[in-house]
């Protein structure tokens, strides 16, 4: 606890302006000119990097001891490296500069006060207060630098430049893939979240950006009311009738125990997935009155209060030491990186996706399914022309209840199952919808065992992709019998036999193709259908685009339709580009350079490498949500609390993945068609051919020009684009096929590279 004669000698330091040390943009002129960086420099005066950033973006000052090491080191270095041009006005060498005139706004801008920033071994330094942006008036002051550069994604805010620095230039943010966003909203002017971490004795919340906040809170129902009064954090609503991203508190281990949180649950918590109502800390909330919900005090928690109108008060947690962030989701599983990270980079990585995608809520899956709400809510306000008053009127482009279902699209263990089915019936194609992802592999001809190598190429974002365009029911099913027409525009499940699907009879181009080394696009396992089974829309949409006839039996379909996942695909499209050309791979990119910026990539930033996981994680698990299995929460045919949401709704589910094996199988077919080139195996969205050569650009077709052949596989960062996901040799995989007993897919095991392709 500091003295009373230190905080005043603090106070007085402040309203001095620290005449001792230079100004911050001076601080980092002379560490780069003596070629010192900032992690090193933090490194010799034993504190963080992040403490070293604040020093020299002006954020806060160091303290003693390291203060006066700071000076020494930084007087050295002035001797060493004088400046070379003299500044425009001069002041006298014992006293403070001038400060500068606040900087002018562009119309209509607010001029935000600057947030308090505190870490350990720092004073917050003051700022004047914000004042309408005047003309600039000629004063004695140091020349300011350049004015900030514009960003695309955001207008720059302006604040009043502390008296001792002018304002630092904003460095150029690379082009964002999307429309630049309005300007920033003042009320979550912090971000989105924030890591609380706890360093020498001060509790400190780590938010995007670099910013440091100090945190004065001393108990967690303290935490959460400063995280709602004072910090500043939330996320916008991303669509106008939705509702704002609730601030989320990420806990480090230090920060548990300066809350009274354990490090670790127990083996009896770990299983119920949250602490006992009987612990300290959730009597503590509960005192405050504090409420939880039916998940309780867990890895992901919400803290909240009843709604005061239109007014929130909720506050997520994020405790990664309790395995909040899943390494399968969120981190590297083959070298986890989350456990020894830095709280600055945990705020970066889990802020640019809250930017990019939006604030977690739970798991990958669980935010991916979050979004497809928030980008479509149910509800909107509507005015009523008589009385004047607001309610709430359902979107007719939305998932807004929950609807019968059907039979053939629910799991086994499904309530209407009951007492339909033995317990462990294999139900048959003409029982149940079985439409899921390739899982094919096939024994290599006499002359593919001559080529030396097998290339596996993999599909970005595979899932994702499937889902835009898609034209999806948003209401319950209709059932329809006595042979009905099929409706290609009608979303839904059709019983018909499509065994009389020849792909040898197919032209494509004009050129046969050879059915026998392709797999079937009507199952899974790739094999030819035997009779009647219940297909999704787009599978029985792909026979009579084939050239076939078909004949449905009966079929449950929905008649109030839309493209419900266009913009939960453009958003994860938008995140996954903006991410990959962070890491130096750009949509311009195809070919060698494409495959020789993949390999840089894998080095160049490994926060921004995880993210590219956590958003692929977050596609897949998205689309998986919409058919959420009992995960033993209740007995067998026993009502699971997911059949409770309105976006349960595994139609959806199953016209995706038809989409994406569909439009799979069409490329194979043009691929086939337009090189004689057969795929040997297909796992999810990873297609393994026989080449000559170690690389896809040795095996995929191209055109004279160079340029892949139209309807082929395509080089690329896109989404429905693919990259190279590994190499074996020919014999590699015949000693698989060996040891396995020919049930071996060698497309799920030719990885060269573990961070080389996610199944998505």
């Amino acid at each position: 606890m500091p003295t009373e004669e230190e905080l005043f000698a603090a106070v007085d330091a402040l309203l001095a302006g620290d005449p001792d040390l230079p100004g911050p943009a001076e601080r980092a002129r002379l560490r780069e000119a003596a070629g010192i960086t900032q992690a090193r420099l933090a490194q010799v005066l034993q504190t963080t990097t992040q403490t070293v950033k604040n020093w020299e973006a002006g954020r806060s000052r160091p303290r003693p001891p390291r203060r006066q090491a700071y000076q020494r080191l930084l007087e050295g270095w002035a001797q060493q490296f004088p400046t070379t041009t003299a500044p425009t006005a001069t002041a006298p060498a014992d006293t403070a500069p001038t400060a500068t005139a606040p900087v002018a706004t562009s119309p209509g801008e607010p001029t935000p006060a600057p947030p308090a920033l505190a870490p350990a071994d720092e004073t917050p330094p003051t700022h004047p207060a914000p004042e309408p942006a005047p003309e600039p008036a000629p004063a004695p002051a140091p020349t300011p630098e350049p004015a900030p550069a514009p960003t695309s994604e955001a207008p720059p805010r302006s604040r009043t430049p502390h008296p001792e620095k002018a304002p630092r230039p904003r460095k150029a943010h690379r082009p964002a893939h999307r429309p630049t966003p309005p300007p920033a909203d003042q009320r979550f002017e912090n971000g989105p979240l924030a890591v609380i971490d706890v360093e020498d004795g001060h509790v400190l919340a780590y938010c995007v950006g670099g910013l440091v906040l100090d945190v004065p809170a001393k108990s967690l129902p303290a935490l959460i009311d400063w995280t709602l009064t004072e910090a500043r954090l939330g996320q916008p609503r991303l669509h106008r009738n939705g509702r704002d991203g609730d601030p989320l508190l990420v806990l480090t281990p230090a920060a548990l125990e300066r809350y009274g949180l354990p490090t670790a649950l127990s083996d009896e918590e770990r299983r119920a997935g949250r602490l006992p109502d009987s612990h300290k800390a959730v009597r503590q909330l509960t005192r405050a009155d504090w409420k939880l919900t039916r998940r309780g005090l867990g890895p992901w928690a919400r803290i909240y209060r009843p709604a005061e109108g239109a007014k929130r008060h909720c506050v997520q947690l994020c405790i990664p030491a309790w395995n909040a962030l899943d390494a399968r989701e969120w981190d590297d599983r083959n070298a986890p990186r989350l456990p020894s990270m830095h709280p600055a980079d945990l705020a970066r990585y889990l802020g640019a996706y809250a930017q990019r995608v939006m604030t977690p809520r739970g798991t990958a899956a669980v935010t991916g399914l979050e979004l497809m709400t928030a980008l479509h809510p149910p509800t909107r306000a509507e005015k009523d022309p008589v009385t004047g008053a607001f309610t709430r009127a359902l979107n007719e482009d939305a998932l807004t209840a929950v609807h019968d279902v059907v039979e053939c699209e629910v799991p086994d263990e499904h309530p209407l199952l009951k007492g339909r089915f033995a317990r462990h019936h294999l139900r048959t194609p003409a029982e149940m919808l079985m439409e899921e992802p390739y899982d094919w592999c096939r024994p290599l001809t006499d002359d593919e065992c001559m080529r030396q190598y097998l290339v596996a190429i993999d599909v970005n974002m595979s899932f994702a992709a499937a889902a835009n365009g898609l034209t999806v029911g948003l209401n319950g099913p209709t059932h329809l019998t006595g042979n009905p027409p099929f409706d290609p525009s009608l979303p839904g499940s059709w019983l018909v036999d499509l065994s009389h699907v020849d792909l040898s009879r197919v032209r494509v181009d004009g050129r046969p193709v050879d059915g026998g080394r392709l797999p079937s696009p009507f199952t899974p396992k790739g094999e030819h259908p035997t009779g009647p089974a219940w297909y999704a829309t787009p599978t029985v949409a792909y026979a009579v685009e084939l050239g076939f006839e078909v004949a449905p039996v009966e079929a449950y379909v929905r008649t109030r339709t839309g493209r419900y996942l266009d913009a939960w695909y453009k958003r994860l499209r938008d995140a996954y580009v903006t991410t990959m050309a962070d890491l130096g791979v750009t949509t311009g990119l195809g070919g060698a350079e494409f495959l020789d910026a993949m390999a840089r990539s894998r080095q160049s930033d490994p926060v921004m490498a995880l993210l590219v996981g956590a958003i692929k994680a977050t596609a897949k698990g998205g689309i998986g949500k919409l058919r959420q299995r009992n995960r033993g929460q209740v007995p067998y045919h026993e009502p699971w609390p997911a059949l409770e949401r309105a976006t349960w709704r595994p139609d959806i589910r199953a016209a995706v993945l038809a989409n994406q094996r569909i439009g799979l199988h069409r490329k194979l077919m043009k691929t086939a068609a337009a090189a004689d080139l057969y795929p040997v195996a297909v796992g999810t969205d990873a297609v393994v051919y026989p080449s000559p050569g170690p690389t896809p650009l040795d095996v995929l077709p191209r055109t004279p020009e160079g340029k892949p052949v139209p309807g082929t596989f395509r080089l690329g960062v896109s989404p429905g684009m693919v990259k190279h996901q590994g190499t074996r040799t020919v014999l590699w995989a015949e000693e698989q096929f060996e040891e396995q007993g020919g049930v071996f897919n060698i497309a799920n095991h030719i990885k060269t590279d573990p961070a080389a392709g996610e199944g998505e």
